[in-house]
């Protein structure tokens, strides 16, 4: 049975858990710059380079992934959000984006796999990509509508580079999140398609998108709906929400996605929505129940979270999933469905 097969299988007895936020955990721990950059010789201060750890402090990268585990996360993803050439040219750290996703991908893929050993319960690797700091849809310069700093082929190798380095690494899927140009993300699905093709076996597609108003829709002006359209051609082994808001913020737009996707809703929120100082307040207890919400519901089959959330949001998560029933997937209506800022319907 391969990682997806059993993935679904899974999640059609019970609603799968993922983990939660690394960066949360490592901001907690407030490192020197010293203890990002190691001995690896970079110029540039390495404070805040959270990826950069998986190669110069590891034992903390695999400890946070460890309490993550014990918590009841049955997905793991790694710490490689913005280990990718255009993020990490800011650091002036390039040159290591092989080395941090390989190392990334080994250090979860060792977690899940001794705790599969132990309880003898299914556990599974998301290489997670984040959206970079560029836009393929929108212009920096308001003088001019037509510049992009980056181009469509540029962003689609960068995440190519990422995603081999992450498969070598021994990931199950390729988790494409914190979506908020719908551009950005096919040129990840584009480069996830190739990986795969020159595999030539199945590397499982996982979808994330992130909203930047309440109104429901990205930075590129998708609603969910319009968002679906423009993804579901890559057939992903899970669509959904992340980011954004706290639960209670996302359910509205959690249930419209939910009706139309026929495949697995995964959505992990952040804590609540930040105060003044940029801090999550949020209670575990309170994030599990406002999650709880969405299992009533039926919106989802895999929950987790995001900014702001710890081990102790995922133990309550995971608690009040325990005796939930899985969404059932929604066949799909046979209807041609185009993709603009919102979706396009023809009938039959």
């Amino acid at each position: 049975m391969s990682a997806a097969q059993s993935f679904r299988a899974e999640a059609a007895k019970r609603i799968l858990v993922k983990d939660g936020a690394y960066g949360t955990l490592v901001q907690a721990e407030k490192l020197d710059g010293c203890t990002y950059g190691g001995d690896l010789g970079l110029s540039r201060d390495q404070r805040g380079n959270n990826d950069l750890l998986n190669l110069t402090c590891p034992r903390l990268v695999e400890e946070i992934c460890d309490r993550f585990a014990a918590a009841g996360a049955d997905v793991l993803a790694t710490n490689s959000f913005n280990a990718n050439a255009i993020s990490q040219a800011d650091y002036g750290a390039e040159s290591y984006v092989a080395d941090m996703n390989r190392a990334a991908a080994k250090i979860v893929r060792s977690v899940a796999d001794r705790w599969t050993a132990k309880d003898g319960k299914p556990r599974w690797v998301a290489g997670a990509l984040g959206p970079t700091n560029k836009t393929l849809s929108l212009s920096p310069n308001v003088n001019d509508p037509a510049f992009r700093e980056v181009d469509f082929d540029t962003v689609k190798a960068v995440y190519r580079e990422q995603i081999d380095a992450l498969v070598e690494g021994g990931v199950d899927f390729v988790l494409i999140e914190t979506i908020f140009d719908t551009l950005n993300a096919k040129a990840g699905i584009m480069a996830a398609l190739e990986a795969e093709r020159a595999l030539g076996r199945e590397l499982p597609i996982m979808i994330s998108m992130t909203l930047t108003d309440l109104s429901g829709r990205n930075l590129s002006g998708h609603t969910v709906e319009g968002f679906w359209a423009s993804v579901r051609h890559a057939r992903p082994l899970t669509i959904g929400l992340n980011c954004s808001f706290g639960a209670a913020q996302l359910r509205p737009h959690l249930a419209a996605l939910s009706a139309q996707a026929d495949t697995l809703v995964m959505a992990y929120p952040n804590a609540g929505l930040p105060n003044e100082l940029g801090q999550y307040d949020e209670a575990a207890a309170e994030t599990a129940a406002q999650v709880r919400e969405w299992l009533d519901d039926g919106l989802v089959n895999v929950v987790g979270g995001c900014c702001g959330t710890t081990p102790d949001h995922i133990a309550a998560i995971a608690e009040a999933v325990k005796d939930a029933t899985p969404r059932v997937i929604p066949k799909a209506n046979g209807h041609t469905m185009l993709a603009g800022l919102e979706p396009m319907v023809l009938a039959a």
